[in-house]
């Protein structure tokens, strides 16, 4: 499992010109899905995205979006998991299939929310999605597990 954690001002996620997930100041995070993920993977990461020292107070990173009260924007991207090292073509064959990653997805969103303590906004499992976003720093993480 991969996520790319990054600290926003705002972002928000569109499908056919439509916004389906949109949020204020806190986290974006693209999360990528191998075939080898479980719970026990999903359970870890929802605690370190949610509880990830990266906002300043004081100007050290010291706060989480739990901590400053912010919201999680979170986005289903299977080519976080591609594999480049050979040819010119990445390769998908260590991803999650969609029928298995969609529920493990929202497994997922579940456990941030709870984490959080308030609902998290996503993008559309499968659509072709269109992301914009603020990157507040800018502040990217990436998360592997």
């Amino acid at each position: 499992m991969k996520v790319v954690a990054q600290r926003v001002k705002m972002a928000n996620v569109s499908v056919n010109n439509r916004v389906v997930g949109q949020i204020d100041c806190g986290l974006l995070l693209l999360v990528g899905l191998s075939k080898h993920d479980s719970l026990e993977q999903l359970t870890w990461m929802a605690r370190k995205s949610v509880n990830l020292r990266i906002f300043e107070r004081d100007g050290l990173m010291q706060d989480s979006v739990l901590d400053m009260g912010g919201e999680i924007l979170a986005v289903s991207q299977f080519t976080l998991v591609a594999d480049c090292r050979k040819g010119k073509r990445p390769s998908f064959t260590d991803a999650m299939p969609p029928a298995q990653a969609e529920p493990m997805f929202d497994d997922f969103v579940l456990l941030l929310e709870k984490n959080l303590g308030k609902p998290v906004k996503t993008g559309e499992f499968g659509a072709n999605m269109q992301v914009t976003l603020v990157n507040d720093g800018p502040v990217t993480i990436i998360l592997e597990r």
